[in-house]
């Protein structure tokens, strides 16, 4: 089937309430045009250079979304355009967005990553940093004016294992419903991004509003 075809079948199948991520990582732009020319406006990379090419080359009314791990020294490229930033796993990184956002003097919206996986590889914050974070970005003082977190972020294990996935996946919706009574002016929980083309459907069953498809649109990367 052909990228428009495979983007056709997957937003069929989605609730309107879950918002299609088209990861389009190290694919050529003219895969992307024609999921575009299809209707896909989300486009999702993981790494800033590359985006930052993307985006130079591709229509305006894109979303660009980073979903890959970022490094601090990298943020500078992206802010200008960046809807929103998935992977934010540290304070650190988040006090730079912020820095680099108020001098576009523009607010970026970001995701909190959890580490609700069983693998040392995965980025994530724990529980007591996820607080400490929220307790840092609501504090009027730390003027953490130029962003907004607007959700979590996960990736469950790599594994054929469904149970262990589906646990993961409820642990992360379950640390989201608790902290979503949470709400300043920086500080809104609507979004959680979990599940990609192997899981995304039993992501949506326990709770995800956001999927990250890649290979099940594009094919397989090489």
């Amino acid at each position: 089937m052909s990228i428009a075809q495979n983007l056709n079948n997957i937003k069929s199948q989605l609730p309107s309430h879950v918002t299609l991520v088209a990861v389009s990582k190290t694919k050529p732009v003219a895969d992307l045009m024609e999921a575009y020319n299809a209707g896909q406006r989300i486009f999702g990379e993981n790494k800033i250079q590359e985006m930052t090419e993307k985006w130079q080359q591709m229509p305006k009314d894109i979303e660009w979304h980073m979903i890959g791990h970022v490094q601090s020294n990298k943020v500078k490229y992206m802010i200008p355009y960046v809807k929103l930033i998935h992977g934010v796993d540290s304070l650190k990184l988040l006090k730079e967005i912020n820095r680099l956002a108020a001098k576009w003097r523009k607010k970026v919206d970001c995701l909190l990553q959890v580490h609700i996986a069983e693998e040392e590889t995965k980025f994530g914050l724990d529980e007591k940093e996820l607080e400490e974070i929220l307790n840092y970005v609501q504090n009027d003082k730390n003027e953490m004016n130029n962003i907004r977190i607007v959700g979590l972020m996960g990736m469950a294990t790599f594994t054929d294992n469904q149970e262990q996935i589906k646990k993961e996946f409820q642990n992360l919706k379950s640390i989201f419903d608790k902290l979503q009574q949470l709400e300043t002016l920086n500080l809104k929980l609507e979004t959680l991004s979990m599940g990609m083309s192997g899981d995304y459907q039993l992501a949506i069953e326990c709770g995800s509003t956001m999927v990250r498809i890649g290979s099940s649109i594009f094919g397989t990367r090489y």
